[in-house]
């Protein structure tokens, strides 16, 4: 583990590579699961603001999950996570050829709202664990995601690197600049 301000890292962060392989996992990550995306107690509010301008985006089970449920449920541990269609992928995930995409991505990507989507989904395979004094920020291996290490090993791209822009819309620069500074201390040690 590396600390860094009030985070507990995973040697994984740094040492697992990592690129996300859309056209052979085909966004497994937004469909596996037995819950919904974490969502932060922030982006509860965010989700309904954003609803009417994600709507149209979205397909009709999703929306069927959403009338149903609302913008966000609480699973079986008490977090806030998003809807489930049938048990299965989250409420606003949409399919194109055959590869699951965010709903709430593509309305951000066309300019319709500024939030792209919750962090937990932007950070993945990276999972926050809130602590009493710290947040520890783990790798999540699981097997879905065996494109995306292979595909990061091919080019040679550390979890960290590949992950920069959700870590720092969640921690600022400043954290991601320690981050690569921890990374090179490790590569030395190493």
């Amino acid at each position: 583990m590396v600390e860094i301000d009030d985070k507990l890292i995973s040697d994984d962060v740094f040492a697992r590579k990592f690129v996300c392989d859309l056209a052979a996992c085909k966004g497994a990550c937004c469909v596996e699961g037995d819950a919904g995306a974490p969502l932060e107690d922030d982006e509860l509010e965010v989700l309904e603001t954003i609803y009417d301008e994600v709507k149209p985006y979205m397909r009709s089970e999703g929306i069927e999950a959403i009338n149903e449920n609302g913008f966000f449920v609480v699973d079986t541990d008490g977090d806030f996570v998003t809807p489930l269609v049938n048990d299965r992928e989250c409420a606003y995930v949409t399919f194109e050829e055959g590869i699951a995409k965010c709903a709430i991505e593509q309305a951000f990507n066309d300019g319709k709202i500024n939030f792209k989507k919750p962090i937990s989904c932007h950070l993945f395979p990276i999972r926050i664990t809130p602590l009493t004094a710290y947040d520890a920020l783990n790798y999540d291996d699981i097997e879905i995601c065996k494109p995306a290490c292979n595909c990061g090993e091919q080019l040679q791209v550390p979890t960290y690197k590949f992950l920069k822009e959700p870590i720092v819309r969640k921690y600022g620069q400043d954290f991601y600049s320690k981050m690569e500074a921890a990374a090179k201390l490790l590569k030395i040690r190493n």
